[in-house]
């Protein structure tokens, strides 16, 4: 057996909520956002667990275990969960189920290399559903974006914004600039 001290590549599994009511949580995740319970059950000490995924591939996503309190978050960019999604329509969509659903405080914040919509979910943890750009600019990055106008016009309201920011270029680019970095590394 060889000795290697490369650092093994790692992929986020999952993350666990604390839940003050595991059932409100839950069908909050489940109704706006759209995930599904796999699995439901007890937890030593007499508080449940639930097990959430939209993926076929991952048993969970999230994990929420009821009868905790939440950390306190003020700020909804710090410590939050963070959800990749295909469009921006899919973002419009997301945007008007939050309004149903009476969250308020839906921020959309464009990151150069994403557009975002940041919320609260119904216990106050941090939430942010995003679209990738095609764009790479140095982060931090963050300016109001409209989601109101069409695609097309986010589009280029946001090349013109970022087209003379630090490391502006193709997020192609950059992605296979950095595969190699890691690569050599």
């Amino acid at each position: 057996m060889t000795e290697n001290n490369a650092t093994p590549r790692l992929t986020l599994g999952h993350t666990t909520l604390a839940a003050r009511d595991l059932d409100r949580l839950s069908a909050f995740y489940c109704d706006v956002l759209g995930f599904h319970v796999t699995n439901r059950g007890p937890v030593p000490g007499g508080s449940e667990i639930a097990f959430l995924s939209q993926d076929p591939n991952e048993h969970h996503q999230i994990a929420m275990v009821g009868g905790l309190e939440p950390p306190n978050a003020d700020f909804v960019l710090v410590d939050h969960l963070a959800f990749r999604t295909g469009s921006l329509d899919d973002l419009r969509v997301l945007r008007a189920k939050l309004t149903a659903a009476g969250v308020e405080s839906i921020l959309p914040i464009c990151h150069g290399n994403a557009w975002s919509l940041y919320f609260n979910d119904c216990e106050g943890n941090g939430v942010e559903c995003f679209v990738d750009t095609p764009f790479h600019v140095a982060q931090p990055f963050a300016h109001g974006f409209d989601l109101d106008q069409s695609d097309e016009a986010v589009l280029e309201t946001t090349h013109k914004l970022v087209e003379t920011e630090p490391e502006f270029q193709a997020m192609a680019e950059w992605r296979q600039a950095f595969a190699q970095r890691i690569e050599e590394a």
